[in-house]
């Protein structure tokens, strides 16, 4: 029933057209998801008070390249955890990479993490964190590792890549753009292609610095353009 749809990528709108919304009514903004990163993040650097729960991390492990995860699907409970837990251990045993990991709170994540990496000294397994925290690892990150939809958009608005541990994603856009890379839940190509990013130059440049396809952080701004355009 709605006049105007919004489509964040130019997939989500082949999506509304498929579903016989007319053209007219549809328009390509970005997503605001991206605007709501790009403003926290600016807060954050005249009020560093507001993620100032991570800065015991970052000065602890200070001239390392920080790796951010998350993980909580439920299609990898049970053996797809356990490769992730293995994975994750090894890529710690680097001396130049430090791992902050927001656990999430279902058991079925928590007491495999909790098993397999809970004393590493490379590894911060913290609580889960807030939206300003959660901008601050994300900036602070030098890859981000993980099985969520939402940061396969918010990662690359602040240029890093993302490893994205699903066979499968909704957001194919960053694979093709080149932001996001689908390596699922093996345990040797996890590590394979963490490492390639920590060691060919080329290889991170190529995904840092690819077109992110979910906006540019001024959709809000242009979807209140085109409502009040279309009341005038």
């Amino acid at each position: 029933i709605a006049d105007q749809h919004f489509a964040p990528t130019d997939v989500s709108a082949a999506a509304l057209r498929a579903e016989a919304v007319p053209e007219n009514g549809i328009y390509v903004t970005g997503n605001t998801v991206i605007d709501a990163l790009h403003w926290v993040t600016a807060k954050i650097e005249t009020r560093p008070e507001l993620a100032a729960g991570l800065s015991k991390y970052e000065a602890r492990f200070a001239g390392k390249r920080i790796i951010g995860v998350t993980t909580h699907r439920r299609e990898n409970f049970g053996e797809g955890m356990e490769n992730i837990a293995s994975a994750l251990s090894a890529i710690a045993a680097r001396d130049d990479v430090a791992i902050i990991f927001p656990v999430h709170l279902n058991p079925n994540v928590r007491k495999v993490m909790d098993a397999r990496l809970g004393t590493h000294p490379n590894i911060a397994m913290i609580e889960p964190l807030d939206y300003p925290h959660f901008a601050r690892l994300l900036a602070i990150s030098h890859i981000m590792l993980t099985d969520s939809g939402g940061v396969q958009e918010e990662a690359p608005a602040l240029g890093k890549p993302v490893l994205v541990m699903r066979d499968t994603t909704e957001r194919p856009e960053g694979v093709t753009a080149g932001t996001a890379k689908l390596v699922g839940t093996d345990k040797d190509r996890i590590i394979s292609e963490i490492f390639t990013l920590l060691d060919d130059e080329a290889a991170y440049s190529t995904m840092a610095r690819a077109h992110n396809p979910f906006g540019d952080g001024k959709a809000a701004i242009r979807i209140a353009g085109l409502v009040a355009d279309a009341c005038r």
